[in-house]
């Protein structure tokens, strides 16, 4: 295999999940790690933490289940691609997951929100009809990498908590979400 093509990981997801959080691909640093959003200044598992009231140095496997117990799935739009380093716009001949199947698979889900300008181009480039559906809200988030400096961490959280706080208030197996933080 050539060592510049990357490949997503499998989806986190459930039958309770009720948002779709999607990046474009990994980083090497996820990549190695074989965790999402393993980079240390990335700030989506501190922006988490804070909104849904867990500690942000848990294990990862047990930070994955307090998204999925708030009814938050994530994946990737892109499955595998050639890309040197970790920058979105170094993916070349980018291969989709199959985001119509997954949502097909879990119908409950009412929001996807692209983690990015790049998770968003993509969806819109290989899924353009996901806008055609009513039920379905999908929006494009600021992205928490590192390299997306013109968000402050304070703006990135607002933007995800009134994003969830729309999808989630009501669903989530632990009762109401009306906790996030916004």
């Amino acid at each position: 295999m050539d060592e510049y093509v990357k490949e997503s990981f499998p989806p986190v997801i459930d039958e309770n999940s009720r948002v779709l959080l999607l990046g474009s691909l990994p980083g090497d640093r996820s990549l190695e790690k074989h965790e999402y959003y393993a980079h240390g200044r990335n700030v989506f598992w501190p922006m988490m933490a804070k909104l849904l009231r867990f500690e942000c140095d848990a294990p990862y496997e047990e930070r994955l289940g307090y998204l999925q117990d708030h009814g938050i799935a994530l994946w990737d739009v892109v499955a595998r691609a050639s890309r040197v380093g970790s920058m979105d716009s170094r993916i070349k001949q980018a291969v989709p997951n199959d985001i119509e199947g997954l949502l097909t698979k879990y119908p409950l889900i009412t929001g996807i929100g692209c983690n990015g300008t790049a998770s968003y181009r993509f969806l819109k480039r290989f899924f353009p009809t996901l806008w055609t559906i009513e039920t379905l809200e999908i929006v494009q988030l600021p992205s928490t990498s590192p390299a997306a400096a013109m968000w402050t961490k304070e703006q990135k959280k607002t933007q995800y908590a009134e994003f969830l706080k729309r999808h989630i208030s009501l669903s989530a197996k632990k009762g109401c979400l009306n906790h996030i933080e916004g």
